[in-house]
Formats: structure tokens, C-alpha cells, sequence
């Protein structure tokens, strides 16, 4: 497929509202994903494993497709009250990411530096907030870089405090980064939170504020279009595996929590965190700095759980590219690993 033209197939929030019609349509229960974006009706889900921390997920439960359906419809009615206007948010982001770049630490020089990129796309669920919230704690205390992760996020209780989780401000951010990073040197982490749909579309979206969403050719064109040498790139949503296509490459590691044709579990309204996030982010990376092990693990204790819950398996994938692996040995040996830390959903 060419490569999209300015504005780079972007995909208006209209898509959402076409995917709601299509959902009322069926009943399932909450898994980590939707059917095409563009409005196919979405497959059955499942509710995220929740505390205590070492626990595995719960068995799989009873919302409806319907119950979904009316809170994406209802997001707009529960935009808080003390939260600036939607227009006031929109307008305020250049100056919401400026601030948050203006935040980051510098790098330590004459070793390896990790820098992470969290991206929390749907505004309808804590889960993908909590995540990339805990992605931000762990990498200032695990892996020892505070100050080190910008977080974008879409949450009704974060439209004051941090940078909108959009295409444009993804753009604005990995500038940002290679600015302060080295980026021949250091390695950039970016993660991906969200549903997605089977057409491989990430929804991205803080409804009433029109969001375009994001697709393999439009993420691996704004990659493309920035020079970080190193990166680890994971893509936590269903049908994400068709994402490796697009992002593998030489020093790249490449993470999805799907293959291209399945679904992932462990999103919805009731769940803290996704099937992916607790075994990666949670169980794998706080048993292991290695993230390559790690994926061993998260792998092995999902495909547990989703046999446990008699789930079709989602078949997380991993693409290595050259030279990635040394890359994150030499900065695990100059990194300050610290103590595991505690899951808590942001508050």
C-alpha cells in the first residue's frame, strides 16, 4: 500500500459513531477490541484481571455489546463539570505538550538511555489510562529514568493535567523526545493502549473533540519521519498483530498483544487493566528487565488464562530486528534496575 497523503489517511471520529450503530447489533461479552472501525459489528470481550497483583485474570463475565454501546454514547454527557471546555482542551494542547516535553529529564550521558512514549487512545475506558499511567511508574522506578516518559492520554479526568492522546500531538512528542534523548544512542519505548479493530485501525478518540485515528501505514510513516535508531515499539489492541508488517525493522523490537486476526482480553468499563498490560507490563517486566523475556512469560501466562476461560487464543506476537537484542543488553547493564513495582489503577 503507498504511502498516505497529507492528512496520511487520517480517519475522522465519524468512524466511532458508525461503529456504535454497528454494535447495537450484537451482544458478547467485553473483550480488548472492536470489529472494523468503519463499522462492523464488534466480537465478544472480555473483563481485564484485576487486584491483587500476582492473581490471574477472573473468568470471563456478562456486559453487553449493548452496555458498551451506551457508554460510548454517553461519554459526551459525562465530560466533567470542572474540566475546561472541549474547544478550550482542543486549543490548549500545543501549549499542553510543550509543557510536558519542557518536564522530561535529561539524558544521562556516556551510557544507554531508555525514553518512553505512553499513549492512552480511548477516552471511554480508565483501563488504557491506568496502563500508561503504570508504564510511567515503572519506568521512573524500575528502570530508574524519572522523568524519562511522556504520557499522552484521553480520560474525562486527566483533559487538564496531561497532553490529549492524538495523532498530532504523537508527532509533537517524538520531536520533543528526540531532542532531549540521543537518538543514534538511546532507545525509544513506545506503547500503545486502545481498542482496535479488525481492519487494523487503533481508535483514538475523546468524544466530543474530533480525534483521527490511527492506522499500520500512518504510525510507520510518523516513525519513519523521526531518526531513533533503537526502538521498542508495542501495540496493545486487538488485531495488532498487524502492525508488525509495518514497524519491523533493523534495531526495532516489535510487541502486539494479538495476532492480526484475533482479539485480545481484559478491557471494558469494570476492568483495571488488559490481559496484555498485566502480564508484560506488570508480571513480565517486574520479574525481568529483559523485555524479550518478558514477553516469554506474558505470553505463556495469557495463553493460561484464555485456555482457563476457554478464550480463542490471542497469540501476542514479537518481531526482532537486528542488533535491538545487544541494544537492550548494554542498557540493562548500565541501567539502576530497582524493586518491582505495584500495579495501582490511576486515581
Amino acid at each position: 500500500m503507498p504511502s498516505p497523503p497529507d492528512p496520511r489517511r487520517r480517519t475522522a471520529i465519524y468512524v466511532v459513531l458508525a461503529f456504535v450503530a454497528g454494535v447495537l447489533l450484537t451482544v458478547g461479552v467485553f473483550h480488548h477490541g472492536r470489529g472494523s472501525l468503519t463499522g462492523s459489528p464488534a466480537p465478544a470481550v472480555t473483563p481485564a484481571p484485576a487486584s491483587p497483583l500476582s492473581a490471574a485474570p477472573p473468568a470471563s463475565s456478562g456486559s453487553t455489546a449493548t452496555d458498551q454501546a451506551a457508554v460510548d454514547l454517553d461519554v459526551a454527557d459525562a465530560w466533567p463539570d470542572d474540566a475546561p471546555t472541549p474547544e478550550q482542551v482542543f486549543t490548549a494542547q500545543p501549549e499542553a505538550l510543550r509543557r510536558a516535553v519542557s518536564t522530561l529529564a535529561p539524558r544521562t550521558p556516556g551510557k544507554t538511555n531508555i525514553y518512553a512514549l505512553a499513549f492512552g487512545a480511548d477516552g471511554s475506558e480508565d483501563v488504557f489510562r491506568n496502563e500508561v499511567e503504570y508504564l510511567d511508574a515503572l519506568v521512573a522506578k524500575r528502570f530508574g529514568s524519572p522523568g524519562h516518559t511522556l504520557v499522552l492520554e484521553n480520560n474525562p479526568a486527566t483533559l487538564a493535567k496531561r497532553p490529549l492522546a492524538s495523532w498530532t500531538n504523537l508527532e509533537s512528542a517524538l520531536d520533543g523526545l528526540a531532542k532531549v534523548m540521543d537518538p543514534d544512542q538511546d532507545v525509544l519505548l513506545l506503547y500503545i493502549a486502545t481498542h482496535g479493530g479488525n481492519d487494523h485501525t487503533l481508535l483514538v478518540d475523546m468524544d466530543p473533540i474530533p480525534l483521527d485515528q490511527l492506522d499500520p501505514d500512518g504510525l510507520a510513516d510518523i516513525l519513519a519521519k523521526h531518526p531513533f535508531r533503537w526502538k521498542v515499539l508495542v501495540v496493545n489492541a486487538c488485531y495488532s498483530g498487524g502492525y508488525v508488517p509495518k514497524l519491523r525493522g533493523q534495531g526495532t523490537l516489535v510487541l502486539t498483544s494479538a495476532r492480526k486476526d484475533r482479539t485480545s482480553f481484559g478491557c471494558g468499563t469494570d476492568s483495571d487493566i488488559t490481559y496484555f498490560g498485566r502480564a508484560w507490563l506488570t508480571d513480565g517486566l517486574n520479574a525481568t528487565p529483559d523485555f524479550v523475556e518478558a514477553f516469554g512469560k506474558a505470553k505463556a501466562e495469557i495463553a493460561g488464562w484464555e485456555t482457563r476461560d476457554n478464550l480463542e487464543p490471542s497469540e501476542p506476537q514479537i518481531d526482532i530486528g537486528e542488533g535491538i537484542q545487544g541494544k537492550l543488553e548494554a542498557w540493562r547493564k548500565s541501567a539502576t534496575i530497582g524493586p518491582s513495582v505495584p500495579f495501582k489503577p490511576a486515581n
